[in-house]
Parts: structure tokens; C-alpha cells; sequence
């Protein structure tokens, strides 16, 4: 006679619940759910919504598609958007006919934009207008208005003939100042 003594010192893992979003047929309620399973999922929706009947199905809220297996259960993504329907009850869409998506908000410091255009067609080059926002709150523009060739023309050579004067200038007071000093 023999006695077999058995502890377990883990118990076994359960799987991770996953986040859910639950509506009922009107979307007039919604509820969060997390569950490991489409069973417990179910179970849990039927509590959630307090529904005695049994009978349910459970469908994506954005198109209807029904979810009655485990693997496909498994494959769906965490936060998706089921809707539960009861005997009698059908899938609808929503009342704009368009089912909301939501956008990911953008998270950046700066967007600069820079919109070269035309007032004229005679322009040579045109005009430039840079645009600058901070945190999707501040923004600031400069405009810069190129307008013919002839002006262009005249303020390159205005540029250069003082670039020219500067340089002379330059070159005489460096002259002075080595006779000078010889």
C-alpha cells in the first residue's frame, strides 16, 4: 500500500484577455470587454448587456461580417468593434450610411510648406510663400515676390556692383597700407 502525494506549485497559464468593444444592435450602448476567448467573450457580453435568451450572434460592427470561430476570433486585432444581436435582430449600418473610422492624430513639432506660384504669367520666377507650423497651433508665413526678369536683373547687378566697390575698396586699403609699411 503506497500514497501518492501530488502539490502544484504553479497553476497552469491562462491566456491573456484582450480588449473589446462591445455594442448592442442599435449602438445605443457600448461596453468594454476583455476576454480570452469568443466563448468567454459571449459570456461576458451576454452579462454586459444583461440578455437572458441565450441566442445571440456576435458580428464586426463596421461591415457584419459574423464571428463564430475561435481562429477567426483569434486573428482579429485588439479593440475591434463587435456588435451583438439577439433573435430577430440584423446588422445596419450606421445612420449616415458611412461608418466611422478614426484618424490616428499626428504627433510632430514642425510642418513647413513651401508653395511656389505665379501672380502673372510674365513672372520670371514667381513667387514664394513658406509656411511654417508649430504643434498644429502656431503657424507663421513670409511671402517672397519675385516679380519680372528686368527687376531681377537690375538687383543682381546692383549686388554685384557693390560687391565690386566693396572688393576695390578692399584692395585699396590693403595697398595703402603695405606702402606704408615698406
Amino acid at each position: 500500500v503506497g500514497a501518492v502525494t501530488r502539490q502544484t506549485l504553479f497553476p497552469p497559464l491562462m491566456p491573456a484577455g484582450r480588449p473589446f468593444r462591445v455594442s448592442n444592435a442599435s449602438r445605443s450602448s457600448r461596453k468594454g470587454i476583455v476576454a480570452s476567448s469568443l466563448k468567454e467573450l459571449i459570456s461576458k457580453t451576454l452579462d454586459a448587456f444583461i440578455i437572458s435568451a441565450g441566442i445571440v450572434t456576435l458580428v464586426l460592427e463596421e461591415d457584419g461580417t459574423v464571428v463564430d470561430t475561435e481562429e477567426f476570433f483569434n486573428s482579429l486585432d485588439d479593440n475591434t468593434h463587435f456588435m451583438v444581436l439577439e433573435k430577430g435582430q440584423k446588422w445596419t449600418q450606421t445612420k449616415n450610411g458611412v461608418v466611422a473610422v478614426r484618424q490616428k492624430k499626428k504627433m510632430g513639432v514642425a510642418n513647413i510648406t513651401f508653395d511656389l506660384y505665379k501672380m502673372n504669367p510674365k513672372d520670371f520666377i514667381g513667387c514664394l510663400n513658406i509656411k511654417a507650423t508649430f504643434y498644429e497651433i502656431y503657424s507663421i508665413s513670409y511671402d517672397i515676390k519675385c516679380m519680372g526678369a528686368k527687376s531681377i536683373l537690375r538687383k543682381v547687378l546692383q549686388l554685384m556692383s557693390h560687391a565690386a566697390q566693396i572688393t576695390g575698396q578692399f584692395l585699396l586699403y590693403t595697398g595703402t597700407y603695405m606702402l606704408q609699411m615698406m
